[in-house]
């Protein structure tokens, strides 16, 4: 098995001529025919007994080559691409370009290389941030999810039904006395007020006792989505089956003791007030990263084969698929679901495919660039994080991870956080989480770190110019019904 030529045959793509002998293909024939014998019948011989010759004189003289070349080409491909020295980025193609018993096997490999680019500018690039404060408002709307989340839900007997009740209730749409298709419901759900049916469906429940039977009188809205009920006056027929009521709690030192590790509620509050900070911090720094990337990208010089492109799309795909699996679905299935195709949902993950490319092969550049060296005990420190995230042993994860893309992954990190460290970053100070921006501050290159500016917490802040500071590196089927105004 050798490498007999190559040939450059455009950007970023070879071709690779490689030879396994005659003696090497005779080997595997052999192989292939020991393999194969046990399942073969010819009269005169017992199962399994045949021999080659009489075989192949039966068979064809062929008949083994399949077997021998699926053996043999792997390796010699392999080897091929190792002696070629060629950094390849995708799986080549191979084709069996001949295969003779005295000639041995021919074989044209075609190879895509990883591309020369340049990354003409990474230092000094220009983005916002937006340092976010956060208010009492802020913190009084997470302990309101608090509140609903810990709310005791009752059964209600001894009413009508009000606002904010859920009700249980069968109906059926009538257009011109006829039912129509998609307007019945059984044993749903409907929270009163939430605004889930169209106009006045919900009101109109309101005031009707359980066991009750009634009807109301409903214009569908000019554009709702079906063609047949916009605009259109039905009737429903309801019937209210149950009502069920949420009392929620007090909010005061108990209501903390027995949500949290708290004692009372201005511990608790506080604590709040920390996470969404803290997550405030983190969305901001993780919005700055994917600018600069956005912006890196645009300083890339070089031709990026497409084959790249579309090798990322394929394990795009697979993750997607794996998950559908994982939930009990098909992708077939799902693609009928959603009334789309293979090519448009390929499609898709096209301009994501191409950024993370695009980013990747630039941050690998900037490795080379500034000599970025990773240490064992960094590359050993993530197999133990690894280790930790998949309930693996590190030697398990090291059979399935290769130390020289961990090592690589980890100088890739290191080169993003130059490129964030060497960032002019423009500091903008948004009033609250309702995150509209404000005017900006003066632009100014500076090596300390952000202080971020504290707002009273009695009420929002308004927006304040900040001197702008530049970042250290731091790595960062609901039940359908026609009369759901939300469906689409």
């Amino acid at each position: 098995m050798s490498l007999t030529s190559i040939k450059n045959i455009d950007k970023n793509k070879y071709e690779l001529e490689v030879k396994i002998d005659k003696d090497g293909f005779e080997k595997a024939i052999n192989n292939e025919y020991k393999r194969s014998v046990k399942d073969i019948s010819i009269s005169g011989f017992r199962k399994g007994k045949a021999p080659r010759k009489m075989v192949e004189k039966m068979y064809g003289s062929k008949v083994f080559f399949e077997g021998a070349i699926n053996e043999c080409y792997p390796t010699a491909v392999n080897n091929a691409v190792d002696e070629s020295k060629l950094d390849l980025v995708a799986r080549p193609d191979v084709e069996i370009v001949s295969a003779e018993i005295e000639d041995g096997v021919v074989i044209k490999v075609t190879c895509y290389t990883k591309p020369e680019i340049e990354v003409t500018k990474y230092k000094g690039l220009e983005v916002d941030k937006n340092i976010l404060s956060i208010s009492n408002d802020d913190v009084d709307k997470e302990i309101q999810k608090k509140i609903e989340q810990h709310a005791r839900i009752t059964t209600v007997e001894d009413r009508a039904a009000k606002k904010g009740d859920d009700a249980i209730i069968n109906f059926e749409g009538f257009l011109e006395g006829s039912p129509f298709e998609g307007g019945k419901g059984e044993n749903h759900t409907l929270s009163l007020g939430s605004g889930q049916f169209i106009p006045g469906f919900e009101e109109k429940i309101v005031g009707h006792n359980v066991g009750e039977e009634f009807d109301i009188d409903i214009t569908f809205p000019d554009d709702y989505h079906s063609e047949d009920l916009k605009g259109q006056s039905v009737i429903f027929k309801i019937k209210l089956l149950e009502l069920k009521s949420k009392e929620y709690p007090l909010v005061d030192d108990e209501f903390a003791k027995d949500i949290s590790e708290f004692d009372n509620l201005i511990d608790f509050r506080a604590d709040i007030k920390k996470d969404l900070e803290e997550k405030a911090t983190k969305s901001s720094e993780d919005a700055v990263e994917s600018k600069l990337v956005d912006i890196l990208i645009d300083h890339i010089d070089g031709d990026i084969p497409d084959v790249m492109f579309e090798q990322k799309i394929d394990e795009e795909i697979a993750n997607f698929e794996q998950k559908l699996k994982s939930q009990g679905m098909a992708l077939d299935l799902y693609l009928q679901y959603t009334g789309s195709d293979k090519e448009t949902f390929r499609e898709t993950f096209r301009e994501n495919a191409e950024k993370q490319v695009k980013v990747r092969i630039a941050l690998e550049k900037i490795v080379k660039l500034e000599d970025i060296q990773v240490s064992s005990e960094e590359i050993e420190e993530q197999y133990h994080k690894f280790s930790e995230m998949y309930k693996m042993e590190i030697e398990k994860i090291k059979q399935h991870i290769p130390q020289d893309g961990v090592r690589l992954d980890l100088a890739v990190s290191k080169a993003i956080g130059i490129v964030k460290n060497e960032a002019i970053i423009t500091e903008i100070e948004l009033a609250d989480l309702d995150k509209q921006v404000v005017k900006k501050s003066t632009k100014k290159k500076t090596a300390n770190k952000i202080n971020s500016t504290e707002s009273s917490d009695n009420k929002k802040t308004p927006a304040k110019k900040t001197p702008a500071k530049k970042t250290p590196a731091k790595k960062t089927p609901a039940k359908k019904t026609p009369v759901n105004k939300k469906e689409s």
